[in-house]
């Protein structure tokens, strides 16, 4: 989700990812929708734990915030959408990804949320590999009618 800076990689960018707000709908139904910007700081949050992305992401929009505000952190990706998932706090994902997910719904906020670049990448001498130019052929092809 960024541009590799290696000097002996093949890199390819194949689009945007563009994030929303989401949370489980359980959840909403329990302490209700927010609807302004005042409202999202009584919801809890789900966020990492030694990844700086969505601080420095949530300092960007003016919210000058740290760890603590988030209810429960991760750093695993997996696990973090999973804890949205099951109700423990609202969380950003790729709009094109929750949109596949029942049972969470997208929280309209009055925030830009900035989107997330999309990036193929191998090392130089691994691409000309049959089987690692299949793979990056098919991800390229298949990804970028995900994207913006």
């Amino acid at each position: 989700m960024y541009r590799p800076e290696q000097l002996d990689v093949v890199t390819q960018h194949l689009g945007n990812a563009t994030l929303g707000l989401f949370a489980a709908t359980s959840y909403l139904d329990r302490v209700g929708r927010p609807e302004t910007e005042e409202d999202l700081l009584k919801h809890d949050w789900v966020g990492y734990d030694r990844r700086e992305e969505i601080l420095r992401g949530f300092r960007e929009t003016g919210w000058d915030v740290e760890r603590t505000f988030f209810k429960l952190r991760t750093d695993q990706q997996a696990v973090y959408w999973e804890l949205v998932r099951a109700g423990c706090g609202l969380g950003f994902t790729q709009i094109e990804y929750a949109k596949r997910t029942p049972g969470v719904e997208q929280v309209m906020i009055p925030l830009e949320i900035p989107h997330l670049e999309v990036w193929l990448t191998a090392h130089e001498t691994m691409r000309r590999t049959p089987r690692i130019r299949k793979v990056w052929d098919i991800l390229g092809r298949e990804m970028r009618p995900l994207l913006s």
